[in-house]
């Protein structure tokens, strides 16, 4: 074994390697997090620590949404992995073909043509580097608050300036709407040539914040009309995230395209896609090499995806009575923590708590994970944090996270100066 050999660290020099490695302050957010210990293995919606402790994961970004090493998805990646792990990218690869047929029935057939991608932020991309050659246009509709990535085309489109520090300019040119404007789009194309409207139905990086449904439909309607396409950016919020496995299309929305990504891979290998129209995607059909990834359709990844989804289905229906139960709860933590907790919004397994002060949601994150519970700041919005429990949750460790939640807030509203 050599001497970079991967081996398990003690926690002391995982930080050491962080800080000289990649960043000092990555190290001390994750030393803060862990109170000095890092992740050593997971199963299901619990998180073990280095140095014993456990966690209930409500956060990783909304990407374990059938917990973590699901046996079904663990089993379908080695099974490929002891075949062909890697494509040749010259032959055709029957996993992936399989993979694309799969989405593509699963959510509905009405949008029969698949990308993959590796992240969210590929799937946007296309997405709209299609919307614009199908068109031939160039301006891109997006919406307040939004957020789609942070590469230079996505980050174009995600809204807070926050992530665009020290950049001067984006590749797309792009006005954002009023989420409750539903004229906004007409305007918008009758002052010119539009390509595309983007919109996540419930905005994750927001504050699990669900956008107006007539306002949505207005604007594909008003976007078809100008013969510009609708795209549905549910990478954080689909695949039964929030109850449905598309909410656009549940919602009877009738968009050109659905993005999905982070549970796709089932929580086990990086995968995501844009599921779309023939017209969307024609620029692709024309010429299959227009634009292409090394990884991008890649065996093992694919080969998670039937598993994952088989799997979210098999869960769908104990995944609703979490939510409700969850949502409950947190009615009843506003109740009881009204000066703290000023707010609450979301859908189905995406949930945003609004904290009093940006102080105080820094103080509950830190004492959540202290505590043993997990979840996701918001990074454009401070004062709040996302709760992103797996379908994989069992209905004791709801109410331990609850119970755990309670006793943040509870110290939280200790600590508030009168």
């Amino acid at each position: 074994m050599g001497p970079h050999a991967m081996t398990a660290s003690p926690s002391g020099e995982v930080f050491d390697k962080l800080r000289r490695h990649q960043s000092p302050k990555l190290a001390l957010t994750g030393k803060f997090a862990g109170r000095g210990a890092v992740e050593s293995s997971a199963l299901g919606s619990r998180v073990t620590l280095s140095d014993g402790r456990s966690a209930l994961d409500f956060g990783s970004y909304a990407v374990t949404l059938v917990g973590h090493r699901h046996p079904r998805v663990v089993e379908a990646v080695s099974r490929q992995l002891e075949v062909m792990p890697t494509s040749t990218r010259s032959l055709a690869n029957p996993v992936a073909a399989e993979a694309a047929a799969h989405l593509a029935d699963y959510l509905g057939g009405r949008l029969p043509k698949i990308y993959f991608g590796l992240n969210g932020a590929d799937a946007v991309e296309v997405s709209v580097k299609l919307a614009r050659l199908a068109t031939g246009r160039e301006r891109v509709l997006a919406v307040t608050g939004g957020y789609h990535g942070k590469t230079l085309g996505a980050l174009s489109l995600t809204h807070s300036p926050l992530f665009r520090t020290g950049l001067l300019g984006c590749a797309v040119d792009v006005v954002h709407l009023d989420p409750d404007d539903p004229d906004a789009v007409r305007r918008q194309v009758a002052e010119g040539p539009v390509a595309a409207v983007i919109f996540e139905p419930v905005q994750g990086e927001n504050g699990a914040v669900p956008l107006r449904t007539d306002v949505l439909r207005q604007w594909c309607e008003d976007a078809h009309a100008h013969g510009a396409f609708a795209i549905a950016d549910e990478i954080q919020c689909g695949l039964r995230r929030c109850g449905e496995r598309s909410v656009a299309l549940a919602d009877g929305l009738p968009v050109d395209a659905v993005l999905v990504g982070k549970p796709l891979g089932g929580g086990v290998m990086p995968l995501s896609a844009v599921v779309c129209t023939e017209e969307l995607y024609r620029p692709l059909a024309t010429d299959p090499f227009l634009h292409s990834a090394t990884f991008g359709g890649h065996p093992l990844s694919c080969a998670a995806l039937p598993a994952a989804l088989e799997t979210v289905e098999e869960l769908s229906g104990h995944g609703r009575l979490l939510a409700d139960r969850l949502a409950a709860g947190l009615r009843e933590l506003h109740e009881c923590h009204p000066r703290v907790l000023s707010g609450f919004h979301g859908r189905g397994l995406l949930w945003g708590l609004d904290l009093s002060t940006p102080g105080a949601a820094g103080e509950v994150v830190v004492s959540l994970a202290g505590d043993g519970l997990l979840v996701s700041p918001c990074l454009s919005r401070p004062t709040t944090i996302r709760l992103l429990p797996s379908l994989a949750t069992t209905e004791a460790e709801l109410e331990e996270a609850l119970s755990i939640l309670d006793a943040a807030l509870g110290a939280a509203t200790a600590g508030l100066h009168d």
